[in-house]
């Protein structure tokens, strides 16, 4: 096993690790706007753990650039629709 592959592991795991907090987060916490908040910033997280991990397993530029664009794109989508969400849940007064 090389240096990279171990890397992979390492990231890839981590990266699923931070998927589990926020759905644990999800689950736990008590109102929407937390939930919310553990959710956004665990999973951006791990995505891009994921995506650090699977950068030296890729056969050229192109795909890495790729990775990195599914990453920006979900990054983006992720506070887009976070902000959305934010706005409904103020204006219904279900925060708290």
């Amino acid at each position: 096993m090389t240096a990279a592959d171990v890397f992979t592991v390492l990231a890839v795991a981590a990266g699923a690790f931070f998927f589990l907090a926020g759905s644990v987060g999800l689950l736990r916490f008590p109102d929407a706007l937390t939930r919310l908040h553990a959710l956004t910033k665990a999973d951006n997280l791990g995505l891009g753990l994921i995506v650090l991990g699977l950068l030296p397993q890729v056969d050229g530029i192109f795909a890495a650039l790729k990775l990195v664009a599914v990453w920006l794109i979900a990054q983006l989508a992720s506070a887009s629709v976070t902000q959305l969400v934010v706005g409904v849940i103020r204006r219904d007064g279900e925060g708290a």
